[in-house]
């Protein structure tokens, strides 16, 4: 019966926040009467912004999706009879849909300025939004959007600074937080971030040279070189070697490089280079090779006609702790200035250089006798070795041979021959116990 009629119901409750794009449903509902009739309004006879559907002792309002037109109180008339039963409710709108998206106007380079960009899509009311950007923790800017004034629509605002990445900001976190903090409106999330790790560009730097087992290596051993070089993006890793004589040579582009089977003509400066578009940086490692060396033994062999004939001997003793301070290039014997050399008499040195092992003295005179040192180089070191030469007051002029010969287990040996001589010499010299061809 009409005078039965429970009054009218809507759920949800009043003060319905609505999301615009999302989908409303007002239900309006009564009891006490078996057909009544529903119907939907305004409060200022706005459109309804949405369809009506009834069902026996409910109707149902269905805003799909919610738009700003939304926004208004909604009142629902049940009538049963003469009866009418009336309930309001109030949709208020917003739209915080998605998190802020961070945006960097260039690719950041170390100490160079860029754009970070915080923005909020979508949002309403917009003048109600606070941002801020932070890193790793601390702010670096914040804005307020309530001196712009409201707007009926939905915009994207957004919060820009200036950035100068150093070395320290690699891998630290630009943070962009957004709030839409309105009090009057129950609704979650009220608070969006977004997080993004700076990926900064930088050349090459920190490069390091790691050697197993060391960098002085025997021969026929093995030695492995490894480069590490740290830069965004990644270096490309090169190794060259430059030898003794200043020759470079590229070797590989891989960040190990192995030498087995080591020989001495691997000993030498060894360069590794890390490059990308932003820069380059070279390491290098001098590589020290321990090899078989002779020690040399000078006498004279046997004494024809005045003609001495002096062979070197060899012997193998125990690889050189270091030879780096008297390397030579094996393909270049470089003879020492007479102004460095001082004999033990003070007799200025007279170097002589001789690649064959053999020296020739044509017409021996006095004045050639006196101390002669051999000095046998390669790529391991060099050693000394003295014999006293005596000239004999004869009339007949005779042909002195010196003969050097060195066996060596690494390539191309200079023997630099080293003849010691007095001013005025009359007679024999002898300025150390040694013995004495004559001629």
């Amino acid at each position: 019966e009409p005078g039965k009629m429970v009054p009218a119901k809507i759920t949800p409750d009043y003060n319905v926040p609505a999301q615009i794009g999302d989908k409303l449903e007002l239900t309006c509902s009564t009891t006490g009467c078996e057909s009544p009739s529903f119907s939907w309004r305004t409060q200022m006879d706005n459109p309804l912004g949405g369809s009506v559907m009834n069902m026996g002792s409910s109707s149902i309002l269905t805003m799909d999706p919610v738009g700003i037109e939304n926004e208004h109180e909604y009142l629902c008339s049940a009538c049963c009879g003469s009866r009418k039963e009336e309930r309001s409710i109030r949709v208020d709108v917003y739209s915080f849909p998605s998190d802020p998206v961070i945006e960097i106007s260039t690719p950041l380079n170390v100490g160079e300025k860029a754009n970070i960009t915080c923005m909020v899509p979508k949002v309403y009311p917009s003048e109600r939004l606070k941002m801020q950007l932070e890193k790793d923790g601390s702010v670096l800017g914040m804005k307020e959007f309530y001196e712009e004034g409201s707007t009926i629509t939905t915009e994207t605002k957004s919060l820009t600074l200036t950035f100068i990445p150093t070395f320290e900001d690699i891998g630290k976190a630009i943070t962009c937080v957004a709030e839409l903090p309105i009090d009057e409106m129950e609704f979650e999330p009220k608070k969006r971030q977004t997080s993004q790790r700076l990926s900064v560009n930088y050349g090459p730097r920190n490069t390091t040279v790691s050697v197993t087992p060391s960098t002085t290596v025997k021969e026929g051993g093995a030695v492995t070189m490894t480069c590490t070089s740290y830069g965004n993006p990644s270096p490309k890793i090169s190794w060259t070697k430059h030898s003794i004589s200043g020759e470079s040579q590229f070797l590989s582009e891989n960040a190990t490089l192995t030498i087995n089977n080591v020989k001495a003509e691997d000993l030498g400066l060894y360069e590794c280079e890390g490059v990308n578009q932003f820069g380059r940086e070279k390491k290098t490692v001098d590589l020290i090779v321990q090899g078989v060396y002779n020690m040399i033994h000078c006498k004279p062999c046997f004494e024809i006609l005045g003609l001495i004939l002096l062979r070197l001997k060899s012997v193998r003793i125990l690889p050189l702790a270091s030879v780096r301070s008297r390397l030579h290039n094996p393909h270049k014997p470089e003879a020492v200035s007479p102004a460095e050399r001082l004999t033990a008499m003070g007799c200025v040195d007279i170097p002589i250089v001789c690649e064959s092992g053999r020296y020739t003295i044509y017409g021996a005179r006095l004045e050639d006798a006196g101390m002669y040192e051999y000095e046998s180089s390669n790529q391991l070191g060099q050693q000394f070795k003295n014999i006293m030469l005596d000239v004999k007051d004869f009339v007949i002029p005779v042909i002195v041979v010196l003969s050097c010969l060195s066996t060596v287990a690494t390539p191309a040996l200079a023997i630099l021959v080293y003849r010691s001589r007095k001013a005025k010499i009359n007679g024999s010299y002898s300025p150390v116990n040694a013995p004495k061809p004559n001629v």
